[in-house]
């Protein structure tokens, strides 16, 4: 069998496996497979999943897909990721154009015209091109976020990027999500504490009110619902 191959059937197996298993279950499973040849994903609305892979790896790769819409808030909790974890490796996976050269050639404001496409030019092509230098990727997909995520498995094959993928905290619950925030003092973006509740790009984002879904304000007033990283 080719690797691809066998990396794909290790996936079947773990998804069964690991069906149950707690997050540091999942990520040291992840450490003792691959070693060095992973990397965990964050969009650095906090610092829970780098957290977690930290305690089972200090130097492992964090992916931040620098799309040129961030907020500064989220810039600047990437920098403080940095400094409270010093040994990671952010690797920040940035489109093939600048936000000028895809206006020159789209029209400004892309986002507000074809979300889509924006999302798959500063998103979605880079990050399958960092992945392709790795076997696996961890998320921090959980299954309460949307209804579209709401049978997440703890380890799946990838095939739109081919490669192994782990999402070690698809089961918690919010009240879990939040009380390990708490409970370890862990990073997180000044946004969240002001209504911003699902953060992506800064054109595409809006305040959630009390009571709403939390990534109601994700690309609001428009049907998408996803970028194109989970589906």
């Amino acid at each position: 069998m080719t690797a691809t191959a066998d990396y794909k059937t290790l996936a079947e197996r773990a998804s069964k496996e690991l069906a149950d298993a707690t997050a540091e279950e999942a990520l040291r499973w992840t450490v003792d497979t691959f070693g060095d040849d992973f990397i965990v994903a964050s969009n650095m609305q906090d610092a829970v999943l780098i957290d977690l892979a930290t305690k089972v790896k200090s130097d492992v790769d964090v992916l931040f897909l620098e799309t040129g819409y961030h907020f500064p808030e989220t810039i600047g909790t990437r920098d403080a990721v940095q400094t409270v974890y010093p040994d990671v490796k952010i690797v920040n996976a940035q489109a093939e154009q600048s936000v000028a050269e895809q206006d020159a050639e789209y029209g400004p404001k892309l986002h507000d015209r074809d979300a889509t496409l924006c999302c798959n030019l500063r998103k979605v092509v880079p990050l399958r091109k960092t992945l392709a230098n790795y076997s696996a990727w961890v998320t921090g997909v959980r299954r309460v976020d949307a209804p579209t995520r709401a049978n997440t498995p703890i380890v799946t094959w990838d095939d739109r990027n081919g490669l192994v993928k782990i999402n070690p905290i698809a089961a918690w619950t919010d009240d879990e999500f939040n009380g390990y925030i708490r409970e370890h003092g862990i990073l997180e973006n000044p946004l969240v504490s002001i209504g911003f509740l699902s953060i992506g790009c800064a054109p595409c984002t809006a305040r959630v009110e009390p009571g709403q879904d939390p990534r109601s304000g994700r690309w609001a007033g428009q049907s998408k619902t996803e970028c194109g990283l989970h589906g």
